[in-house]
């Protein structure tokens, strides 16, 4: 395993990272702990999770994957070799304050994450979205503090706006604060511009780790999909279906498809590799139901696609074109 570093900060991960997003509504706890061990057998040493996860199952509620993990490190004794990262932002309770981004839920959100996961620390502790009930400054005041007092070591943000990305840096610059060291955007190869299009001039002058979640669209990039068979039974098919069904999206599904088959490789893998060749991602973000499928989705970092193959795909997924056309 070749290690990345994490955008300017000092620690170094995998160049795949697991998400957790699964654990504790379509995965229960003893398939979580197998795939966490066998995470951490392929090298891969950052988890990514979120306190909010996974409120919107039947069978789970907030804060259920970090209580999953948090075991899982007692019993392991892994806490040391592990970057963890976790999230917070979300509606935690019925409580009109247990949520969003005011000094008093990051004192509280924290402590409570800390507790869940059985740990003293985490490395890099990022907000879900920004709160717009709360000045971006009252937030980085409070996530500074917290870097201060060695319960957190690193910040980032998932889900955010270029601009507001440059502003929090200018505050915190300005203020003496930690900064926002990573950004975790949704990116795949149908689903580009968010990203291309002005976040990458950020993330080149700020010098960003870039960390990436649903890099297979939603399951949409294997061939659980096609043209015209049905949707696949799992809980974001019709997500995926409202999403990334068009004409150009099926072009590039195929395209992906063919390009697996000549390599005989899966469509996962392919998918993955096109995302980890490009230089401004540091690590994407992949979950899995099972040992299997974390162990083919790290496959990916054996498939090396040559040149034509990259441009291809760079080609059928473009999006420039179709926003020039749409200015």
């Amino acid at each position: 395993m070749e290690y990345v570093r994490l955008g300017t900060t000092g620690i170094k991960i995998a160049p795949i990272i697991l998400g957790t997003m699964q654990m504790g509504w379509r995965v229960e706890e003893e398939e979580s702990f197998k795939i966490m061990d066998r995470a951490l057998e392929l090298g891969i040493n950052c988890f990514d999770t979120a306190d909010v996860y996974s409120y919107w199952a039947d069978n789970s509620y907030p804060g259920k994957t970090e209580e999953i993990i948090g075991r899982w490190l007692k019993d392991r004794e892994t806490r040391t070799d592990l970057i963890l990262a976790t999230k917070l932002r979300g509606v935690m309770s019925d409580d009109i304050n247990d949520r969003g981004l005011s000094r008093r839920h990051v004192h509280q959100a924290i402590a409570a994450s800390l507790k869940r996961l059985q740990t003293d620390w985490v490395d890099l502790y990022q907000i879900h979205s920004f709160d717009d009930d709360t000045s971006i400054e009252e937030t980085l005041h409070a996530l500074n503090l917290l870097v201060d007092k060695g319960v957190v070591n690193y910040l980032g943000a998932s889900n955010i706006h270029p601009w507001m990305l440059v502003e929090s840096f200018w505050i915190s610059e300005k203020n003496g604060y930690a900064r926002f060291e990573t950004v975790q955007p949704p990116y795949s190869i149908v689903r580009r511009m968010l990203v291309e299009h002005q976040m990458y001039h950020v993330i080149k002058k700020y010098g960003l780790g870039v960390i990436p979640y649903s890099p297979l669209a939603g399951g949409f990039l294997t061939d659980r999909y096609s043209r015209d068979g049905a949707l696949p039974d799992t809980p974001r098919s019709e997500g995926a279906q409202k999403r990334y069904f068009s004409e150009k999206r099926w072009k590039i599904h195929e395209t992906v498809k063919e390009i697996a088959d000549s390599k005989e490789v899966k469509m996962t893998q392919v998918a993955l590799a096109w995302i980890i060749a490009k230089d401004f991602i540091t690590a994407p973000i992949i979950g899995a139901n099972s040992v299997e499928q974390l162990e083919e989705n790290v496959g990916a970092l054996e498939v090396k696609l040559d040149e034509d193959e990259i441009k291809r795909l760079d080609e059928v997924s473009d999006w420039v074109q179709d926003y020039e056309t749409l200015r």
